[in-house]
């Protein structure tokens, strides 16, 4: 189980794993989650897919097991910016127009999105090292373009998720209603910082960025 980053300039490089990724944001938020967002039956693709966004993926075996999106907020293609910040302009459907303050967008702030893991990767401490893995190559994208925070629209359990993998998550809105899935949104604030030690107790090296052999027991 390894990590890896890129944006479209490099995707090249590790086959076709930026289509499997949005394969399998088709079948988590689609099929699972019952998302009404543009897809062609077997990929899941958005406005915000473009050359300014990067990806944090985990791959197992050469297959896309998690992964996650993430752009800076102060770019625009065409009429859009990023998720965030297009919902409080009102264009996005289904994301009330009051719920993110447009002010925490900034040259140290990106947004992070499509965030999933595998429903095939059953195990806690599996999904915990996806998880790791994930946020971790995010954060070493965002600490590369000068970054320090991102923003993130997630379930409210986030905030205790993301701290058992050493993520330090600030909600920074109130909560919504998703009619898709019947879960509570928020806004997060998280900091753009590597968890080193927590990474260490899961079994990953942070220089290789893959799960290693060892003792985790006491990680989960």
């Amino acid at each position: 189980m390894r990590n890896i980053t890129f944006d479209m300039s490099d995707m090249h490089k590790h086959g076709s794993a930026f289509y499997s990724f949005l394969k399998l944001r088709k079948s988590f938020f689609v099929d699972g989650l019952g998302w009404h967002i543009p897809n062609d039956g077997v990929a899941e693709m958005d406005q915000y897919d473009t050359p300014y966004a990067h990806y944090s993926l985990v791959v197992d075996q050469g297959t896309v097991i998690a992964g996650a999106r993430c752009v800076p907020t102060t770019v625009s293609w065409g009429s859009y910016t990023n998720m965030l910040n297009d919902s409080a302009r009102g264009l996005l459907e289904g994301i009330p127009e009051t719920l993110f303050d447009p002010s925490l967008c900034g040259p140290e702030t990106w947004e992070g999105t499509r965030l999933v893991i595998s429903d095939t990767v059953t195990s806690r401490l599996g999904r915990l090292q996806c998880l790791a893995l994930t946020i971790d190559g995010l954060v070493r994208i965002l600490q590369a373009h000068g970054a320090k925070t991102f923003l993130t629209l997630s379930p409210v359990a986030l905030q205790r998720t993301a701290g058992l993998v050493g993520l330090q998550a600030q909600q920074a809105s109130l909560s919504c209603h998703c009619r898709d899935d019947g879960r509570e949104y928020a806004v997060f604030r998280c900091k753009a910082e590597r968890a080193l030690n927590r990474m260490a107790q899961l079994g990953i090296d942070a220089e290789t960025h893959e799960v290693h052999e060892g003792d985790v027991s006491k990680a989960v």
